[in-house]
């Protein structure tokens, strides 16, 4: 079995440079590349025993997600498992639907199993990350964090998104806008909704209270508050739905009403899951949900070997267009 050392022999560098590509720390891509060439022609494997007594910890990172089905997480889930896998890292993937216990239970089992780090899309502002953060274990956040814990966190300008997707609604020559969004405790629905706010707000459109939907971030939330909108006595000309399942759901209701877009302006936050076969004029807030995963897959690997500057908020650009 060949050694630390020999590859070192073979990459020109020094050990210590082998250790730190092993352990997903920055270096330069140069001398990765190399590293990494001369362990796979030697095939050289890091003792997963030894780097786990060493850290006192395992070499598998928890990504605690609220819905799978969604395709914005599962890409986003794709970018975090291609960062852990290359620098020998497994992942576990949770699912908590949205559920506050189900999440803590998640949470419990990463603290129990050792394992070395949590990336958390948290189910809500009031999701509990205290316990990790005192037993020094490093947590990232995603799409949204909870509330009152200075951990890195990883996001879109949510509410910059949800401005673009209503002005572009209003530069169609829609006046009576509503909003879809998900629920009141997670800052990723309250910030597009804001959005929303601000953009009819500087066009010197009402903000009609009754035009703003909270639904639950899913196909059948995005379905009743449709519906419900188009049951008011002045139903919208046109809706920004605030994500992508929920307009599916939206989308839906339309197609029975016989008013999908252009008869009904529709702008979404992220991308169509399921492309209908017609092409339909709606404007879509496209999302980075592969580049989330790799920018908090490479933080939370930094604080797990040994990073301790301040807390960090990478907050990615959103880019919009008609499809």
């Amino acid at each position: 079995m060949s050694t630390i050392y020999e590859v070192a022999r073979l990459a020109g560098v020094s050990p210590a440079t082998v250790s730190r590509v092993m352990n997903g720390m920055n270096v330069s891509p140069e001398r990765s590349k190399r590293v990494r060439e001369a362990a796979e022609a030697l095939s050289f494997r890091p003792s997963r025993t030894a780097r786990t007594l060493r850290r006192q910890n395992s070499e598998v990172i928890a990504l605690v997600i609220p819905d799978i089905e969604n395709p914005f997480f599962t890409s986003l889930a794709r970018g975090v498992e291609d960062v852990a896998q290359a620098a020998g890292y497994s992942v576990v993937l949770c699912n908590t639907d949205e559920d506050h216990d189900k999440e803590a239970r998640y949470l419990d089992i990463a603290i129990g199993a050792n394992m070395a780090g949590v990336i958390l899309a948290a189910a809500g502002d009031h999701s509990d990350v205290s316990e990790l953060i005192e037993r020094g274990r490093p947590v990232v956040a995603v799409d949204r964090g909870p509330h009152g814990f200075d951990i890195d966190a990883v996001t879109v300008d949510n509410r910059a998104g949800g401005r673009s997707a209503t002005k572009a609604l209003l530069e169609a020559g829609h006046r009576r806008i509503a909003c879809i969004t998900g629920p009141q405790d997670v800052e990723t629905a309250t910030g597009r909704a804001d959005g929303w706010a601000d953009a009819l707000t500087a066009a010197g459109a009402p903000v009609d209270p009754s035009l703003l939907r909270y639904a639950n971030f899913r196909v059948d939330g995005g379905e009743q508050a449709m519906a419900e909108l188009l049951e008011l006595p002045e139903p919208p000309d046109a809706v920004f739905v605030a994500n992508n399942l929920m307009s599916v759901g939206a989308l839906q209701v339309l197609a029975e009403r016989g008013i999908l877009p252009p008869r009904t302006g529709l702008a979404i936050f992220g991308d169509l899951p399921f492309v209908p076969l017609v092409p339909l004029p709606i404007t879509v807030v496209h999302l980075p949900a592969r580049l989330i995963g790799t920018t908090a897959a490479n933080l939370l690997l930094e604080r797990i070997n040994g990073d301790d500057q301040p807390a960090r908020t990478i907050v990615l650009r959103n880019r919009i267009a008609p499809r």
